[in-house]
């Protein structure tokens, strides 16, 4: 599992991107997109939330997780708990369930 990166304080993140080359950055990212260096992250998360019909914030409320603990799911950066991963596979294959228990 890789190892959390301590966020940058305001000053090294002003500092950072007073360095960047935006441009540069943009189309270095064409070039690995037009080589096929990138890569579709395929989220189990979306796929239950859109079946639900809910908002990232409502999905994450009736999870009982923070939207940004959901996003990292749906971005691929995270990995959901087992007891998540649960809930997760309830929305995926019976959404109404879930929904139902929530009382929505």
């Amino acid at each position: 599992m890789p190892s959390k990166a301590k966020p940058l304080s305001r000053a090294d993140l002003d500092a950072y991107e007073s360095k960047r080359d935006l441009a540069a950055d943009l189309l270095e990212s064409v070039r690995q997109m037009k080589a096929g260096e990138t890569r579709v992250v395929h989220s189990p998360a979306i796929e239950a939330r859109e079946r639900t019909g809910l908002s990232q914030s409502q999905f994450a409320a009736l999870l009982g997780v923070s939207v940004r603990t959901l996003q990292g799911w749906e971005q691929g950066r995270k990995q959901p708990s087992g007891a998540a991963r649960t809930l997760l596979n309830i929305a995926w294959t019976n959404p109404r369930a879930l929904l139902d228990v929530a009382g929505k």
